[in-house]
């Protein structure tokens, strides 16, 4: 079944010396990947300590003529080999801008990463496949980044997932630079060493059929200890003595746990923000100036040598205190603040939890109230609405920076801890000129659930307590209204819609350049329902009692889709620039 399984560095993979190639069959899903994972994956190179472990990928040989190349079909790990390359393109193309300024290092660096992305004769060492346009975008990148290969430009290239990635990483490299105090080469070759030493393991398969069966296996295999598991079972070791027994400390983890519900995702990100919360009550870790997973275990360690049940009461009170940050606990009757924080949550703002728990375990001595509270969150969340949808500061630098406000703000106290953090805020954060262009976007391929976060809150604003409706609602884990797109995003657009927007050309066209923009996007209870209709039979559907779950559903936010009888460019172009200067205006920073 197997014919080989090891693990190899990038540098191997790609090796200058070979000339494998892996080619993306034609059947695979066309490329997918998005802002959310080029991050996380963008973050773990930077964070590395050793050789970061990058998965599994599965093969299957397909070579027709050796002496050509040796073909390798990749069944299994397309994204990350796509992303992969797509890093090490964008990483070419800063040392190609910057070609004056390299020495000789950096200059046979520059030689071989070109070669280990395009063979001799022109051969691509990752091959995507045809869907989406990903080959000839994919060909048209190398091209922009300076390798020498044929490729054309299509309609439309800057807004697919290719292009955005390579710019995505380029934009990240020169992030990295600014805030290291580095210059963009120096970045580059920084990143270049971690992705090049990164390990892939690679298993080569003899069938399909052996493939799928190498699928089932991987897919149910058993759950490793997890950091916070070996946490806890140093603790224990520990405890017999030093004034906490065995029974004592397992008391108190679990009462810990139990504060932070029932995620394990929760319980590791608490530990972490612990430590970077109080980092400088605590004692001190070496190397470990800001706690991530890979320095968890060494941490707590450290920490957990010393008075265990000072230790513990002091975690067990940090996270009651996170419970409520995090909207775990609920109070019997949520104040104001309570109502802020879960709006928070809903914008994605857990890294800010590191500064939210240390100002609530501090707030008498900082002299905040709960007005001071709510002004904080209500700007941090102004700050991730814009954070994550410009992906503006990075996401590796937002522990840093939160510690960072922490620091400043010791010593303050009440309207003075408002304005110090609105102060930091506003000057890592993009502008509102920036956060507008965004916005006129295709937002929703950028961010679907910031995209939902932004619709939601625009028709809330709009409601009253007679007119309220809980649009966060669920249903068997999904939400019952979610995001609708008015002019449809399939691809076999229904014949009114084609003849309303001019024809199958035009239709196309204005598909390609506006279906993911603010202005197409709206919030309903009946998505599935509405599909692929017509635009006047989505404005007036009724359900069997004649209730409106079409755009004249009431909801505020859909007033303008209620009146029009028909939906063009024009009419997506105005109502986004309508709906963006109502969001700069709803999330402001200063």
């Amino acid at each position: 079944m197997i014919n080989s399984a090891s693990q190899y560095p990038v540098h191997a993979l790609f090796s200058t010396e070979s000339n494998i190639v892996y080619r993306i069959p034609r059947y695979q899903r066309e490329y997918s990947w998005q802002k959310k994972e080029w991050e996380d994956l963008f973050q773990d190179l930077v964070e590395a300590e050793g050789a970061h472990f990058l998965g599994t990928i599965i093969t299957l040989n397909q070579t027709k003529d050796a002496v050509d190349s040796t073909v390798l079909e990749l069944i299994d790990g397309q994204q990350r080999a796509t992303t992969l390359t797509l890093l090490l393109s964008s990483i070419y193309s800063i040392f190609k801008e910057h070609r004056d300024e390299l020495d000789d290092d950096a200059q046979f660096a520059m030689i071989s990463l070109g070669k280990r992305l395009v063979l001799p004769g022109g051969h691509l060492r990752v091959t995507p496949q045809t869907q989406g346009k990903n080959l000839d975008d994919y060909r048209r990148v190398l091209t922009i980044a300076g390798l020498k290969i044929e490729s054309v430009q299509l309609p439309y290239f800057p807004m697919r997932r290719i292009h955005k990635c390579f710019q995505y990483f380029r934009t990240a490299i020169a992030e990295l630079a600014e805030s290291e105090g580095t210059t963009a080469v120096e970045a580059a070759e920084r990143v270049l060493h971690t992705a090049q030493q990164a390990i892939l393991v690679k298993i080569e398969v003899a069938s399909h059929a052996d493939a799928f069966v190498l699928f089932e296996s991987l897919n149910n295999r058993g759950m490793p200890l997890t950091p916070v598991d070996l946490i806890k079972n140093h603790l224990l070791a520990a405890s017999s003595g030093d004034g906490l027994d065995v029974d004592d400390a397992f008391k108190m983890w679990n009462e810990m746990l139990s504060n932070l519900g029932d995620t394990y995702s929760t319980h590791e990100r608490f530990l972490r923000h612990y430590y970077n919360a109080f980092k400088a009550e605590l004692p001190e870790v070496l190397n470990a100036q800001v706690a991530t997973k890979s320095k968890l275990i060494g941490i707590y360690e450290k920490l957990l040598s010393g008075d265990l049940r000072a230790r513990m009461e002091a975690l067990v009170t940090a996270s009651g205190i996170y419970g409520r940050v995090t909207c775990v606990t609920e109070l019997d009757e949520p104040t104001e603040l309570d109502d802020a924080l879960r709006k928070l949550m809903r914008a994605q703002g857990a890294p800010s939890y590191i500064l939210l728990m240390w100002l609530l375990s501090k707030r008498d001595e900082l002299k905040v109230s709960d007005d001071h509270l709510v002004a904080v969150v209500r700007r941090l969340t102004s700050f991730f609405v814009r954070r994550n949808l410009t992906g503006f500061p990075q996401t590796y630098g937002l522990p840093t920076l939160f510690m960072g406000i922490v620091g400043n703000v010791v010593g303050l106290t009440g309207d003075a801890v408002v304005a110090r953090i609105v102060r930091d805020l506003v000057a890592v954060s993009s502008s509102d000129a920036e956060f507008r262009d965004r916005l006129e976007g295709p937002i929703y391929d950028e961010n679907s659930d910031v995209t939902r976060f932004i619709l939601v809150s625009l028709a809330e604003h709009a409601m009253t307590k007679e007119t309220w409706r809980d649009l966060w609602v669920q249903e068997k884990g999904h939400y019952t209204f979610t995001i609708e797109h008015v002019l449809p995003q399939g691809k076999n657009l229904p014949q009114a819609w084609v003849d309303m927007l001019g024809g199958p050309d035009a239709a196309t066209t204005v598909q390609e350049a506006h279906v993911h923009r603010l202005g197409n996007l709206t919030i309903t209870a009946y998505n599935s329902t509405l599909g692929n209709k017509s635009f006047v039979d989505k404005r007036d559907r009724t359900d069997a009692r004649g209730l409106h779950i079409g755009y004249r559903n009431g909801l505020a936010l859909n007033t303008g889709l209620a009146t029009k009888d028909s939906w063009t460019a024009a009419d997506i172009d105005a109502r986004t620039r309508e709906l963006a200067a109502q969001v700069v205006s709803r999330f402001p920073l200063s």
